[in-house]
């Protein structure tokens, strides 16, 4: 071994050593967002397969329906079609603007338990229907005016819609008073829907068309006074008062034809009766 020769001080050599320390415990939060996701989505999925194996295909048809956001807005623009007390149900072919290869909808989903539906809504609608046939049978005039008239079926009873038109109007331009033709219009009414069971409501509605002193006189007050208007006319028609549940005047905030507030088939009386 050679020695240091006499006289030098050379430097003692350094030697760094790197020690890597890994930390353990927290990695971050980042993979519990995405596991909570995963967890939710499979949880849906499942419960989604349980679903297909417990209910009906009417079920399912129901359940479409339900979450078919057209269905409701294109059957309230349904108006009916010409004839004795027609109109659209939601049980009948769909209306839709792209409806090739559609077969329509003919069921909803109806708790086992619950009364009415599209049943004993259709069956209403028919029996109405055969008292206004005889009724009218040898009167021109008032099977014309029916034509004004439509009926739906609805989740709760039928509704029946008293439609103005350019030619037709329910009352005098601006007031509560009937016109002739609609005096004879709702005696024919009440009396077919005399028999009928279930509670009524009357609603009013009006176009869009504006007054020059709304302080004195608006379509709140119009919509809601002939709604009054035709209640009371109902009452002299043989409707018991105690059916009544309730009568609405709701202006133009739900019109017929909605791409044009000022058509007079938006000024109508819906009179719906429900279980």
């Amino acid at each position: 071994m050679a020695s240091t020769p006499a006289g030098r001080n050379d430097p003692v050599p350094v030697i760094v050593k790197k020690v890597t320390v890994v930390q353990a415990g927290h990695h971050g939060g980042a993979w519990k967002v995405a596991y909570a996701d995963f967890v939710t989505a499979m949880m849906a999925f499942f419960l989604l397969l349980w679903l297909l194996g417990a209910t009906t295909e009417d079920q399912r048809k129901g359940l479409a329906d339900y979450f078919t956001p057209t269905l409701v807005k294109t059957k309230e623009q349904s108006a009916g079609a010409d004839g004795v007390l027609s109109g659209s149900s939601l049980v009948d072919v769909d209306n839709y603007p792209h409806a090739a290869g559609q077969t329509g909808t003919q069921t909803l989903t109806v708790p086992r338990d619950a009364t009415g539906g599209p049943k004993e809504g259709m069956a209403s609608i028919k029996r109405i229907q055969l008292r206004v046939t005889e009724a009218t049978a040898d009167k021109e005039r008032l099977k014309r005016l029916m034509r004004q008239v439509r009926m739906i079926d609805t989740t709760t009873g039928i509704r029946i819609d008293l439609v103005d038109d350019a030619d037709f109007s329910m009352f005098s331009l601006g007031t509560t008073v009937l016109t002739t033709d609609a005096r004879d219009l709702l005696a024919v009414v009440g009396e077919a829907i005399a028999p009928e069971l279930g509670k009524i409501t009357v609603r009013g509605h009006t176009d869009a068309l504006k007054y020059r002193d709304p302080t004195r006189v608006n379509n709140w007050s119009l919509s809601a006074g002939r709604a009054e208007t035709t209640r009371q006319t109902l009452i002299r028609n043989g409707i018991a008062a105690n059916r009544f549940r309730r009568i609405e005047g709701v202006a133009d905030t739900e019109p017929l034809i909605s791409g044009d507030p000022a058509d007079p088939r938006n000024r109508r009386i819906s009179i719906s009766l429900e279980d």
